[in-house]
């Protein structure tokens, strides 16, 4: 890995869902081009998954097997053709997942699927040896859930990153039941972070920090329609602490702008620069409903277009 300050970066992934698959495809630019190195890692449901990969990967072959097992891991979610024929052994088509969607309105996981059957946890399992990322990632790994009880952020770090916080992670309560850890119930992490930027600030090195998200931060235009509102409230739902976080550290670097007698904590957070890396107007031609939608080519299209943005977005950091 990179020594150099100048050439290392943390990584903040935001979650949602299939289209995951962006981010895929800025960390296969990223580890194919090999001029930065990383550090911290913050990661939230899909964006953990993600993370994980770079991880075991990094593990079995330095960059080549990241590369390598990211492919490994959006190819085994292709396998599944969906995630909602995942969780409900359903037949295919676009109708039966629109049913199904509409249907956890009124029933709970448990009655949807009382089986408990989760692809992610069989897909994870088979892929990552979490003894071992724990001991030897060489990247200080951040993995958001949310805790039911209360809605805090919970962080699981290389001390105590396990499948189940992963799944956590990823725990969608219309479709699965609560994670359990340790006595407590554990959601998606969006819901409390979506990326989490703290633990970049705070607990790593890297002075730049990279947001690499699914969705756009803002909207040219307001939705209109009863299906744009409603994909319009979801993106909100998993943004907002995003949002909130990233004013409350520019307000913060606003302050010490201003010539106040800096603490260490203060020189850190002056230093920090946080850039995105976005799909932009590219995704807003899918409906919120590719989010669950894991055709192969669809992922790869997906990849393809996070190589292209993190180009773009090199190319602008060099300039």
């Amino acid at each position: 890995m990179a020594k150099d300050p100048a050439s290392t970066i943390s990584l903040a992934l935001q979650g949602g869902g299939a289209h995951g698959a962006f981010t895929w495809g800025v960390l296969d630019f990223l580890l194919e081009e090999g001029s930065l190195g990383f550090d911290g890692i913050s990661a939230t449901s899909s964006g953990g998954m993600n993370a994980c990969a770079l991880s075991q990967g990094w593990i079995d072959g330095e960059r080549d097997g990241a590369r390598a097992m990211l492919a490994t891991l959006w190819e085994s979610v292709a396998k599944q053709a969906s995630l909602m024929r995942w969780a409900f052994a359903s037949p295919a088509g676009a109708a039966t997942e629109r049913m199904l969607l509409g249907l956890t309105r009124y029933f709970t996981p448990q009655e949807m699927n009382p089986l408990g059957i989760n692809p992610v946890k069989s897909i994870a399992a088979a892929l990552f040896d979490f003894e071992a990322i724990r001991k030897k990632s060489p990247f200080k790994l951040f993995v958001a859930a949310t805790r039911v009880r209360d809605g805090r952020l919970a962080l699981f770090d290389n001390g105590n990153l396990t499948l189940d916080a992963l799944l956590a992670s990823t725990c969608l309560p219309q479709l699965f039941a609560a994670v359990e850890i340790d006595g407590e119930a554990y959601w998606d992490g969006g819901y409390a972070g979506n990326p989490v930027i703290e633990p970049l600030v705070y607990r790593c090195n890297a002075e730049t920090i990279a947001c690499v998200l699914v969705q756009p931060i803002e909207r040219a235009q307001p939705p209109t329609s009863a299906r744009e509102i409603g994909e319009r409230i979801t993106e909100l739902s998993f943004s907002t602490t995003f949002i909130r976080e990233l004013e409350t550290l520019q307000t913060a670097q606003n302050m010490l702008a201003k010539n106040f007698p800096l603490t260490p904590i203060g020189q850190r957070l002056k230093k920090i620069d946080i850039q995105m890396i976005e799909p932009g107007e590219s995704l807003d031609g899918y409906s919120a409903k590719t989010r669950i939608t894991a055709r192969l080519d669809f992922l790869r299209e997906l990849r393809d277009l996070g190589r292209e943005r993190a180009r773009e977005w090199l190319e602008k950091r060099r300039s």
